[in-house]
């Protein structure tokens, strides 16, 4: 079992002794970290934000019309948009005309008009 401050001992060590510590060294002492914290944000961050931005794209997108499915498994038609107000009007049924408020962030997909279980947007997201 290493302990973690043993290198840095010998650091300072070097350095009360008047010699200056290796540069090689210390590129080989913190390129594992370097690596892992690329290799953290290759696998986690970047695709996670990639998700965001396409989601966003979506509900910029939305327009009347539309047929969405929304997070909590709602099918329904667009009947209005209001982006200031953060809110979207669904006509869930036609013969009724039964209308639901429904925040814009809730829009998970939109359907498209050939098969309504193919969608255009993200799967998965939210």
């Amino acid at each position: 079992m290493t302990v973690p401050f043993l290198p840095w001992l010998a650091l300072l060590a070097q350095a009360a002794e008047g010699q200056p510590p290796e540069s090689v060294a210390l590129l080989v002492q913190y390129l594992p970290l370097v690596a892992i914290v690329f290799l953290a944000w290759m696998l986690l961050y970047r695709p996670e934000r990639q998700r965001q931005q396409a989601q966003q794209k979506l509900r910029d997108n939305l327009k009347r019309n539309d047929r969405v499915v929304t997070a909590g498994g709602l099918y329904g038609t667009v009947a209005s948009v209001d982006r200031e107000g953060d809110r979207v009007t669904l006509k869930v049924d036609e013969s009724n005309n039964i209308k639901l408020d429904v925040t814009l962030g809730s829009v998970l997909r939109v359907l498209s008009d050939t098969s309504s279980g193919a969608s255009q947007g993200t799967e998965g997201a939210g």
